[in-house]
């Protein structure tokens, strides 16, 4: 089991920054792919980028490309994602996972994050 805790949401005006955590307790952090994904009201969980094991691999959705940033800190079992130039359709819940696969689709991840909000104003 992993178990994970999101954290670093808020409300912050349009073109702002925002850096969530994810902290990992549990199974082996750097064994697991971490992803992030996003579910705004009425809509469906939407991918955001994940990054490998070892930080040196990331992707990302085009939604999110040149202003979002995901990192990671194995020594401190978090991963941490970084918004910038921050639009009021990014405006979500934003849930981190992890997953034994190289995964862009939710069911490929085992274990989730409760989720933190983050509001975008105009």
């Amino acid at each position: 089991q992993v178990q994970l805790v999101d954290s670093g949401g808020g409300l912050v005006q349009a073109g702002g920054s925002l850096r969530l955590s994810c902290a990992a307790s549990g199974r082996i952090f750097s064994n697991y792919n971490m992803g992030w994904f996003r579910q705004a009201p009425g809509k469906e969980r939407e991918f955001v980028g994940r990054i490998s094991r070892s930080g040196g691999s990331t992707y990302y959705a085009d939604s999110v490309k040149g202003r979002f940033t995901i990192s990671r800190d194995n020594a401190k079992n978090t991963v941490y994602l970084q918004m910038n130039s921050l639009k009021p359709e990014d405006t979500a819940v934003y849930y981190c996972a992890a997953s034994a696969a190289w995964a862009t689709r939710s069911y490929e991840y085992d274990y989730w994050g409760q989720g933190t909000q983050v509001t975008v104003s105009a």
